[in-house]
């Protein structure tokens, strides 16, 4: 233990990033930053070779940094997980999505351990920051390091410290942002927090793996909860023919006892629309049903429906049909100014539309090309060239900022705002979310 934690605060530990995406990579490079040899493990190999390279992938990552690392041989990635014999410590960033069922697949996880049971040595610090339910870090990992016969606390150590990534985010980062740890034994926490206290400002231990897991729960599910909050008033509006984004505004006034959230097309990302859904999963096996995060879960889900029946009502308004309407997308990423699609509305909404048999196209400067459910599209290059007033339809999805949309508004015949990007003008042929 003793020389673990030495070679820790003497930068000597060996460092190793297990899934090199958008939480593996930015810790990765944190961890260089602070000095440490990092070896990034992931079985892309297109990721790995970019790396090595010099690469870089992600948006939130500085490249110059990345570049650098990787020339100073601080930083290099592999594909093989036997390298984990020679770590010091390991972070565990590998992806945890839903099935089809909306339960946990935890598949990503057990395999890496499958692969690096037998590389487990002692005086190892494992830290798992996949998100998953509470509990698992206890039920997954553990056995397979006492099954080496190793004692937890003393020849090794497993703590779980969720990630808090905000892509995208220009104030908050891997290095700014508090960072929860809570470890099997004491011991456990305060390994952890000896290390990412190299790499983070602010250090939150908790009691357990337990309470660390839930924490990052209760702050996804927190969020979704009240976004759906805001979609179910949103509707409300509609049907009561008042604004909801003024509703909002007006509301957020008050200084005390109101949080503001917008509604929206949908929930996207990899943490809203599926973290709860880990809670929920967990509380049926204790025969506990979920009946907010369920709810919001509907409500929330279902967006992309009730945009394709605004999109449906304002055309038959105009004598128009769904089925034949040429209809334009304006940004395809789940949040605005980042690439990101994983699990954006769309996403759903394009699919909708295919389905309702409408010619849709999409424009977002972001993302080239998608390809999902056999829909392949690829974005127009220019708003400008493009001919706007060709559209029955132009939709706001996702509201970035380098948009003109001046153009927009001049030029489209119909426009769903989804995102109220033209709160400041009026016009007959604008029809808003929220806006009876």
């Amino acid at each position: 233990m003793m020389k673990l934690i030495k070679n820790i605060k003497n930068r000597n530990a060996k460092i190793g990033v297990i899934g090199l995406g958008y939480v593996g990579l930015p810790l990765a490079i944190e961890f260089t930053n602070a000095g440490f040899n990092v070896i990034g493990i992931d079985i892309d190999e297109k990721k790995v070779n970019q790396i090595n390279d010099g690469i870089n992938y992600i948006n939130d990552v500085d490249s110059n940094l990345l570049k650098i690392a990787v020339e100073n041989n601080t930083l290099s990635a592999t594909s093989d997980l036997s390298i984990v014999n020679d770590l010091d410590a390991i972070s565990i960033c590998v992806p945890t999505p839903l099935n089809k069922q909306k339960d946990p697949d935890i598949s990503y996880i057990v395999s890496v351990m499958d692969e690096i049971k037998h590389s487990i040595h002692k005086d190892m610090l494992i830290i798992l920051e996949s998100t998953t339910y509470p509990g698992s870090t206890r039920e997954l990992i553990l056995p397979y390091l006492e099954n080496n016969g190793f004692t937890i606390g003393v020849d090794f150590f497993l703590c779980f410290s969720p990630e808090r990534i905000d892509p995208g985010n220009k104030e908050y980062n891997t290095s700014n942002t508090p960072k929860i740890i809570g470890g099997i034994t004491d011991q456990c926490t305060k390994t952890g927090h000896i290390l990412y206290n190299t790499i983070v400002k602010t250090i939150v231990p908790v009691t357990s793996t337990e309470t660390a897991e839930m924490v990052k729960l209760l702050e996804n599910t927190f969020r979704a909860i009240n976004i759906g909050l805001a979609n179910e008033v949103a509707i409300m509006c509609e049907k009561l023919g008042v604004n909801v984004w003024e509703v909002i505004d007006a509301a957020a006034t008050k200084p005390f006892g109101f949080m503001k959230f917008l509604p929206g097309p949908g929930l996207g990302g990899h943490c809203i629309p599926i973290d709860p859904h880990y809670l929920s999963w967990k509380l049926k096996s204790l025969n506990y049903d979920a009946r907010f995060i369920q709810l919001a879960g509907e409500i929330n889900t279902n967006m992309p429906n009730h945009v394709l029946n605004l999109v449906s009502m304002h055309l038959n308004n105009q004598h128009k049909l769904l089925n034949g309407s040429k209809i334009l997308i304006l940004g395809i990423a789940y949040k605005k100014d980042i690439n990101d699609i994983r699990e954006s509305p769309a996403l759903d909404i394009i699919q909708l539309l295919i389905e309702a048999k409408a010619t849709v196209n999409y424009y977002d400067m972001y993302v080239p090309n998608i390809n999902f459910n056999k829909i392949s599209l690829k974005s127009i290059k220019d708003l400008k060239k493009e001919k706007l007033n060709n559209y029955d339809v132009c939709i706001v999805v996702t509201d970035h900022s380098n948009v003109d949309y001046e153009l927009i508004y001049d030029n489209c015949q119909l426009i769903i705002d989804t995102r109220n990007v033209f709160k400041n003008r009026d016009g007959n042929h604008i029809k808003r979310l929220g806006q009876g």
